[in-house]
């Protein structure tokens, strides 16, 4: 099983872009929360077998079997409150990474989707599912662990659904740290140390890392957990203007005029693989004495550190690529910014429009740059589905076309 199991992670992984990588974690992390799931049941049956049987044939088990026959009523007990939390959290986690998995591959609707009253919903799936765990604790049958199941497939399910596709990297994660404690928790039932521990390091770290990417997003981390957040509060504020484009000659003119420089990567220049064009017009214009250096928002893209990755593997010189906080009092100085495939982390309306579903979140504020150009596909809202009034700026001028062949063709032009 560990020889297939390796042989198969081998071939999915190999074949995996880097632009499906959020994909491929979410849907991992969904195999750990089922897992734990199999081995909680597992672990019930056991113990149901093993209360049947007589004290001669308890001494000759061996393995899982033998440590339950060998403890204590009270371990016994703690026993079903470890396998009641480890079936909980891993059908949550993996109901939850099957949506997430969803979102982040476009196969289902990004935007925070919730049923009527969605945080009663889940409230009170939790509420009876503490109520089984009481009845499972005092005697209850697998009936109450099915039911618990059942709950928390819909919760894992309902608490994805209504979180919001700008929100996403602080959903996997969230995951991440969901699939930790429940390797932990089950780790308690098997009496594995290892499982344990590996298991506390990885929800904690999880649950570390979501907390440090809500506080860069301004979001309350009770939100996070219970879901919900990244949809709108109310209707948008009105948009003026109109998007006007520019060709390569425009923006190659003022990248040679310009004296400081600043590029804006997100989730558009991975899915276009543009990093090492991008790589390549940043040697350029080092070259040619500007100053160049990269503004990195901390959920830029749809998974921690994702732009950080991209630009390392072209191998962008590290100590030009500045987080927001670095760089943002600089933008007012800046001559040019290019902002490549970014949406909401470049977006004016979270400070101006209290209605936004970005509302209060800190962003990239390009546009007191001289000049902003960005470049996007087209004139769609993006994986978010948030309009961006940035791209109707007077110093804002659109660069349309796939990212790598854009940035392609303004190579040649720079002097």
């Amino acid at each position: 099983m560990i020889a297939g199991g390796a042989v198969f992670g081998h071939y999915l992984a190999s074949r995996v872009q880097m632009t499906e990588m959020p994909q491929l974690v979410a849907a991992l992390h969904s195999f750990v929360g089922l897992a734990a799931v199999f081995i909680g049941y597992n672990a019930h049956i056991e113990a149901w077998r093993v209360g049947g049987m007589d004290e001669a044939a308890r001494a000759a088990l061996e393995g899982f079997a033998g440590i339950v026959a060998h403890k204590e009523p009270v371990e016994l007990a703690i026993m079903k409150v470890e396998i009641f939390l480890g079936v909980f959290i891993g059908a949550v986690t993996f109901t939850g990474s099957i949506v997430a998995f969803g979102k982040l591959a476009g196969k289902v609707d990004g935007k925070a989707n919730k049923l009527p009253g969605g945080h009663f919903l889940n409230a009170g799936a939790a509420i009876l599912s503490f109520m089984l765990l009481l009845c499972y604790f005092n005697g209850g049958g697998a009936w109450t662990l099915i039911l618990m199941t059942l709950l928390a497939f819909f919760i894992g399910y309902h608490l994805i659904m209504g979180i919001g596709g700008a929100d996403m990297p602080v959903v996997v994660s969230m995951l991440n740290s969901y699939s930790g404690w429940a390797a932990a928790a089950i780790g308690f039932t098997l009496g594995n140390d290892l499982l344990i521990v590996v298991g506390a390091l990885v929800g904690s770290s999880g649950a570390i890392l979501s907390y440090i990417m809500c506080k860069a997003m301004n979001r309350s981390f009770v939100s996070v957990i219970l879901g919900g957040f990244g949809g709108a509060k109310g209707p948008a504020m009105e948009i003026s203007g109109e998007q006007v484009a520019i060709d390569a000659d425009g923006v190659a003119a003022a990248l040679n005029d310009a004296d400081s420089v600043v590029i804006v990567p997100g989730y558009g220049m991975a899915v276009a693989q543009a990093q090492q064009p991008v790589a390549e017009l940043t040697r350029k214009l080092r070259a040619a004495g500007k100053k160049v250096r990269f503004a990195i928002h901390p959920v830029a893209g749809r998974l921690p550190g994702h732009m950080n990755v991209l630009l390392a593997e072209a191998k962008v010189p590290y100590d030009i690529v500045l987080e927001m906080d670095e760089i943002n009092d600089d933008f007012p100085s800046t001559d040019v910014v290019i902002v490549i495939g970014s949406n909401d982390i470049v977006n004016p309306a979270a400070q101006d429009d209290p209605n936004s579903p970005i509302a209060g979140m800190p962003v990239l504020e390009v546009w007191k740059a001289k000049q902003v150009f960005v470049s996007k596909r087209g004139q769609g809202t993006g994986y978010s589905g948030i309009e961006n009034p940035l791209f109707y700026k007077d110093n804002t001028r659109m660069f349309y076309g796939d990212a790598k062949a854009s940035i392609g063709e303004l190579l040649p032009k720079i002097a």
